[in-house]
């Protein structure tokens, strides 16, 4: 193989990993979503769903307040 054809495919090999944990990411967000708004209906308190969930307490309303990608 060409080292022009091994760069190419490790391109695509990279872009191809890129792609799925971009998918992880967009999974793990939407699953921490949902156990976020748990916890809130739940009553527990922002303060500590912020300090589980290693977010500021912006950043758990940040969240909540996204639509969920469908």
């Amino acid at each position: 193989m060409s080292d022009q054809a091994l760069i190419l495919r490790s391109i695509r090999g990279a872009a191809k990993r890129r792609e799925r944990a971009d998918a992880s990411k967009r999974q793990a967000t939407e699953d921490l979503r949902g156990f976020c708004q748990q916890a809130q209906k739940a009553g527990i308190p922002v303060t500590q769903i912020a300090s589980e969930a290693g977010l500021s307490r912006q950043g758990v309303y940040d969240l909540l307040a996204e639509r969920p990608s469908k």
